[in-house]
């Protein structure tokens, strides 16, 4: 009886003007509309479509965004479901699934959609509220009362979230317990301070290492991971240039002080050295350049949570040379795309995430590599919590000096530029503290000035370790 009045045979529901047409806009919507979609994933169920190809349909999209965190296009959908096309015995549901398909490929412009966005979230309502009654009968009739109170306040709520925000007058203590942030050290303890990451980078946050090519992006990435394993901390290090076997040298030569050329030769130190510490486990993983994707990322990290290891760290060396889910005609674009999912992994996995970025050409003569030296610059800037940069020019290499930038951070202050030494042979990063300076030191001063002041301190550095 509550089916019969609640549908109509051809599933169209009876509340208005939420019937099949508003339906099959809503599913438009979704896979037109990214952003929205995914606002909507978190209150829309595909039962709610009373229509039974929409309701197929969106248990696909939705299940596809459960399992790899981004939305499949309208042909990745047509190429999932056409194995269930092909062996289903529903040439009801086949046909009506080819008509609709074919609709929303052709049709190049869906009115009312606007509309349809705005009513969406009082469509969900009523189809909660109308769910909420079909198991209410069932509810009444044993008399669990509560439950269905339960039901109906939670059909009423959907859409609305369960936070009003912070009523700052009245919940004053609130901002004053001290957050313990957890976190994965540097190992630089100037880096590290309270001031700047206030311990390292913390779960769920970005760090991005931008650089020139051949300064010291990698090994800055593999100092990131043995500073993470001193603290007893799982490290999982994908390389998309590297051999696993020549990053794991790499590890070697940071964790046991030796240089990488010397690792092969003393074999028994190094064993004798992880006997005696107490260090996290080490995943290192290689991909061909350009092959690896962030959902190849997910499936692997699930395939090792099976094995039982969880990383506390996650390195991508590097983003850059991923390969993006989606393709644009922009490079820009998809490195956008690539750094988006990046940040949410490293949020839904509650993890910190460090990766490098290439600088630009212009770099190369730069004193200071910025934000705007990164390739493709905004939106990756825009998405990275950390983002540190390093920059040598060639002289400076020879006497294994350099720089290093805080360019952005939004744990604490940035603009602050370090002198540092860099130790490739064993993959180590000092900075030289006794010559801090920011950048507010020349602010006030003309560019020639400010060159001058800069050459003047790159030449003390580098004259102490010739």
């Amino acid at each position: 009886m509550t089916n019969q009045i609640l549908k109509i045979s051809d599933g169209v529901q009876h509340f208005g003007q939420y019937g099949k047409s508003f339906q099959e806009k809503i599913f438009h919507c979704l896979i037109s509309d990214e952003k929205w979609a995914s606002q909507m994933v978190e209150v829309m169920t595909p039962s709610f479509f009373d229509v039974g190809y929409l309701e197929y349909l969106c248990e696909k999209f939705f299940s596809y965004f459960s399992k790899y965190r981004s939305f499949p296009s309208l042909g990745l959908l047509v190429t999932i479901i056409k194995d269930d096309l092909s062996q289903t015995d529903d040439s009801v549901l086949r046909d009506q699934l080819i008509d609709f398909l074919y609709r929303v490929k052709t049709s190049s412009n869906v009115s009312d959609l606007a509309y349809v966005k705005d009513k969406a979230l009082d469509f969900c309502r009523r189809q909660a509220f109308k769910e909420a009654l079909e198991s209410a009968v069932e509810l009444i009739q044993t008399d669990k009362f509560d439950s269905v109170v339960t039901l109906m306040k939670e059909a009423v709520s959907v859409g609305i979230q369960s936070s009003v925000g912070h009523d700052f007058f009245e919940e004053t203590d609130a901002r004053f317990v001290k957050v313990n942030r957890k976190v994965c050290p540097t190992g630089l303890k100037e880096i590290d301070s309270p001031s700047i990451l206030q311990g390292g980078l913390a779960r769920g946050e970005i760090g991005v290492v931008t650089a020139n090519t051949g300064v010291g992006k990698s090994h800055w990435l593999v100092q990131m991971g043995a500073s993470a394993l001193r603290h007893g901390k799982n490290v999982l290090h994908y390389t998309f240039e590297l051999s696993e076997y020549s990053v794991g040298l790499r590890y070697d030569a940071n964790l046991c002080d030796i240089p990488s050329n010397d690792v092969q030769d003393r074999k028994e130190e190094v064993l004798k050295k992880y006997d005696d510490g107490e260090f996290g486990r080490l995943i290192i993983k290689e991909y061909p350049t350009g092959a690896a994707s962030v959902v190849t990322i997910r499936n692997h990290i699930e395939k090792l949570s099976l094995k039982g290891f969880v990383p506390s760290l996650i390195i991508i060396d590097y983003a850059d040379i991923m390969r993006s889910t989606r393709a644009y005609d922009s490079l820009r674009h998809e490195l956008k795309l690539i750094y988006e999912e990046l940040r949410n992994l490293a949020m839904d996995l509650n993890v910190p995430v460090w990766t490098a970025s290439q600088a630009n050409r212009e770099s190369a003569s730069s004193e200071i590599v910025g934000l705007e030296n990164m390739s493709e610059a905004y939106g990756k800037a825009m998405v990275a919590d950390v983002v540190i940069s390093i920059s040598r020019r060639a002289q400076e290499k020879s006497s294994g000096v350099g720089r290093l930038f805080v360019a952005k951070n939004r744990a604490g202050r940035d603009g602050i530029l370090f002198p540092i030494k860099i130790d490739t042979a064993k993959s180590k990063f000092t900075i030289l503290d006794e010559k801090e300076m920011t950048l507010n030191e020349a602010v006030n001063q003309s560019e020639s000035d400010m060159k001058q002041l800069l050459k003047k301190k790159w030449k003390e550095v580098s004259n102490e370790y010739r």
